[in-house]
């Protein structure tokens, strides 16, 4: 269990516990951005006092994408075959945790998801669960992809799945991120499923979202629709141009290299 933190200690201890009574076998790993409300000096008492907690700490708040990333990286790294994205806050439960790690015993990654059936949300604001919604439904159209909850943040992985992603060359830091890893998963292949959840908006502190978030999600999610799209053409294009010229699709490709 990967859940990054930055000015969340009136969150932090309460999302372990529940997380360590949900599912006992567990390991969680708070990666924290240096937060200066002691977020990571409380993170390392939980660890001193339970072996299936650890603390990464990172230099400053460089974005959820980063965190994610080293989180994945330092799981890999330590031996774990599935590695799951949670928020702190206690949005994303950790009772409903069983029934993603469930779906993935038949599948490469799950979504939990707020927008298919079964799924809600509680104590958000309509103007804030139409842009949600919108979000999602722009990146799912833009993109190409089938979920329905393109930007939801509730994800279990298998190491290999994640290992086939890319990771390396993702530069998504903000909400977008998880559009990112989405779209990498269905273009690459993976079968992805999508499991109803409850989101709760968050009691204690306050949300990350901004306006720059907002608009790097924007951006990013054209710029990789118009790619995707221009690639698509091309593709056709050339099957098009070999159907002409008498030769099958596949005579027209390029040769791969060895």
């Amino acid at each position: 269990m990967i859940i990054p933190t930055y000015n969340e200690a009136g969150n932090v201890e309460a999302i372990v516990k529940r997380v360590r009574s949900a599912v006992p076998d567990a390991h969680i790993l708070v990666a924290d951005d240096n937060s200066p409300d002691g977020t990571g000096r409380i993170a390392d008492g939980l660890a001193a006092a339970d072996g299936n907690v650890h603390v990464l700490h990172r230099e400053g708040k460089e974005g959820l994408g980063a965190a994610y990333l080293a989180g994945f990286r330092w799981g890999i790294d330590h031996g774990y075959g599935v590695l799951v994205e949670m928020d702190a806050d206690g949005s994303h439960q950790p009772e409903e945790l069983p029934r993603l790690l469930t779906a993935l015993k038949g599948a490469d990654l799950v979504l939990g998801s707020r927008w298919m059936p079964g799924g809600r949300v509680v104590n958000w604001p309509r103007t804030r669960e139409l842009i949600s919604r919108g979000g999602s439904t722009y990146s799912r159209l833009l993109l190409g992809v089938p979920m329905k909850d393109v930007t939801g943040g509730y994800r279990a992985f298998r190491k290999e799945t994640l290992e086939g992603l890319g990771l390396d060359d993702v530069a998504s830091q903000g909400y977008c991120f998880q559009v990112d890893l989405a779209r990498r998963a269905v273009e690459a292949g993976y079968h992805v499923v999508e499991v109803p959840i409850t989101f709760v908006d968050r009691e204690v502190g306050d949300s990350k979202m901004s306006r720059d978030i907002f608009v790097e999600a924007l951006f990013r999610v054209t710029a990789w629709g118009v790619e995707t799209r221009a690639n698509r053409l091309l593709g056709r294009r050339a099957v098009g141009r070999a159907r002409t010229a008498g030769e099958s699709p596949a005579e027209s490709r390029p040769a791969e290299s060895s």
